[in-house]
């Protein structure tokens, strides 16, 4: 009886940080959002709290998806799983239709909904999560089977297809990694591992070579000042920006590279305009919440009374864990520049919405494994 209580205690403990930590970033992610465009928003749309303003309802809807998951069974959630693999195909394919889709540079990736932009492709990576942690529960005794693991290789490359055609790079190797993640959590064989690795790997050079500014954003990460006035401009800028930083930062609001110097400087490259206010000292508070937030989601995941749960939970700590590594990695110029969120702080109402909604779910295992 004791055991029990004190493993009760150890699972309130763990959603509570993780409500917390949610909660915390978040909000964050407001005020950050607002220093980076408070400039560009009055230039270009003659309100320096436009884009706060969309953050805010954007995270107020992603509390209200976050508590009503908290509380919803997410053993429901296999049934809707065809649902929702219907429904992100459709919006998937929606972002082509003249008048519903919406083009920004180049890249077709939102859908204009009632007035309300909605990005398909965030949407995606959860949809994946979820279809792939109901089809391995349910057929983890023929998981070493290659024929078993075909449904969800269809799917995935389903998803992948229509998210490069419009086109995004990053957010295919996306969801290429939560495939790979999953099939591997799901207790598939080395030998498929390897199998899957392969081709994985061969498609990133081939997917850069296949369109002439990928090949052109690998020479800029390169050598960024062989182009400082084209494609190594915003990495430069980043490195400005972060260099500007130093120890504890230039002060919250007082960043100099927000004035237009950074190209999307609230959503891709906001960890910049952190770094340049609030220094070292303040990125690495950031990355510090992040690792504890994933580290509490392991932890729920591997203590969720089921496959399914622990699946979903792992999935979403993925995501979060590999978007965030690549956002980082972006702007500090480990890797060529993609366009990637950093979650729960880069403006997007519905990357904020779903990464919401996705610890709710895992607030959900943890409640019920916590009952058991």
């Amino acid at each position: 009886m004791k055991v029990l209580k004190n493993k009760k205690i150890k699972f309130e403990k763990s959603s509570f940080i993780v409500c917390l930590l949610v909660i915390l970033l978040v909000a964050f992610g407001c005020i950050m959002v607002y220093s980076a465009s408070m400039y560009s928003a009055q230039y270009h749309f003659g309100n320096s709290k436009f884009f706060l303003y969309k953050q805010i309802l954007g995270a107020v809807l992603g509390l209200a998806l976050m508590i009503f998951f908290a509380f919803f069974d997410y053993h429901s959630l296999k049934k809707f799983r065809w649902i929702a693999l219907i429904v992100t195909t459709i919006l998937l394919v929606l972002v082509f239709i003249p008048g519903i889709g919406v083009e920004s540079y180049g890249a077709k990736r939102w859908v204009s909904i009632l007035g309300f932009s909605i990005q398909p492709s965030e949407v995606a990576k959860f949809t994946l999560v979820l279809f792939c942690a109901s089809y391995l529960s349910d057929n983890h005794e023929k998981i070493k089977n290659f024929k078993t693991l075909l449904p969800v290789v269809f799917v995935a490359g389903a998803l992948c297809l229509l998210v490069i055609l419009e086109p995004s790079m990053s957010v295919t190797m996306c969801l290429l990694l939560i495939t790979f993640f999953m099939l591997v959590a799901g207790g598939i064989t080395k030998k498929h591992t390897i199998m899957f690795s392969i081709p994985a790997v061969l498609a990133v050079p081939a997917l850069i070579i296949a369109e002439p500014y990928r090949l052109k954003r690998l020479f800029a990460f390169i050598n960024p000042w062989a182009s400082p006035q084209g494609e190594g401009f915003q990495l430069i800028q980043s490195l400005y920006s972060l260099g500007n930083g130093g120890w504890f930062g230039v002060g919250l609001f007082a960043s100099r590279q927000k004035y237009l110097f950074l190209p999307f400087a609230e959503s891709d490259f906001i960890f910049s305009i952190i770094g340049e206010e609030l220094g070292f000292v303040g990125v690495t508070m950031v990355i510090l919440a992040f690792l504890t937030l994933i580290y509490f989601l392991i932890k729920i995941a591997l203590n969720a009374k089921d496959r399914f749960g622990a699946l979903l939970a792992s999935g979403v700590a993925f995501v979060i864990g590999v978007q965030t590594l690549l956002n980082i990695a972006v702007v500090t110029g480990s890797i060529p520049p993609t366009g990637l969120p950093l979650p729960f702080i880069s403006s997007g109402g519905t990357s904020v919405m779903m990464f919401m909604a996705g610890i709710g779910v895992c607030l959900n295992v943890a409640r019920q494994s916590k009952n058991q």
